[in-house]
């Protein structure tokens, strides 16, 4: 055998060698993309994997608003107060005089704000029909003014509000304590077949109402900003 032959058979092995080795690394490399991408995919992200988003969430439950300390009080919705508002009424409790007609309703209460703590001293102004549903627009009747004592409570002796046409039987009522907005808004009284055709009915407004022995007492609370 010539020494050409020998060395072209020299450099044709070492060719084929060469191309095997990089063959194989070619598949082992394609091996391992696709060993990682299904490792990838098939595993489920977990928060631990973000470390900034387990600080996102701790500082969020750092935001929240803590639980209230004395119950879950809300703002008392306002709503309008009618056509048939009228200034300077008597300062009283009592609606009620010597001839009056209808069912005794007495309402109490207190008003709060939303942390639970009675205003002193806030004006209470109501006004509302007589037992026919009737207004009086000349004179004070079923209209007075009161003042809360030092625990925010207030106490009203009326009757039960007559049917005025296209309303539910209502009290209106004018809120205002000491550097805080004026709430004017209505009250309903419960199981009532007109409330929920009334367009201004609010289930918030209503009032807890119970039979006594001399009419109905009711109960609520004003919750002002």
């Amino acid at each position: 055998m010539s020494l050409n032959l020998i060395k072209q058979r020299k450099r044709l092995s070492l060719h084929s060698r060469r191309r095997f080795i990089r063959r194989s690394s070619l598949l082992l490399s394609a091996s391992l993309v696709t060993a990682c991408q299904r490792s990838f995919q098939t595993r489920p992200f977990q928060a631990s994997d973000n470390p900034a988003a387990i600080g996102d969430s701790e500082a969020q439950a750092q935001r929240l608003p803590p639980t209230p300390t004395c119950g879950d009080y809300s703002l008392t919705p306002s709503q309008t107060p009618g056509p048939f508002y009228s200034p300077d009424s008597p300062q009283r409790q009592s609606l009620l005089a010597a001839d009056t007609v209808g069912t005794r309703l007495v309402v109490s209460g207190q008003v709060l704000t939303t942390d639970c703590v009675p205003l002193a001293n806030s004006l209470v102004d109501v006004w509302q029909t007589n037992d026919k549903g009737e207004y009086d627009n000349t004179g004070n009747n079923f209209r007075g003014h009161q003042f809360t004592d030092a625990e925010g409570r207030y106490w009203l002796e009326t009757v039960v509000p007559g049917l005025y046409p296209g309303r539910t039987r209502h009290l209106h009522v004018l809120v205002q304590a000491t550097g805080r907005p004026v709430l004017t808004t209505q009250l309903y009284l419960p199981d009532e077949p007109e409330n929920e055709g009334d367009f201004l009915f609010q289930r918030e407004l209503l009032m807890t109402v119970h039979n006594a022995d001399e009419g109905k007492q009711a109960q609520f609370d004003f919750v002002l900003p």
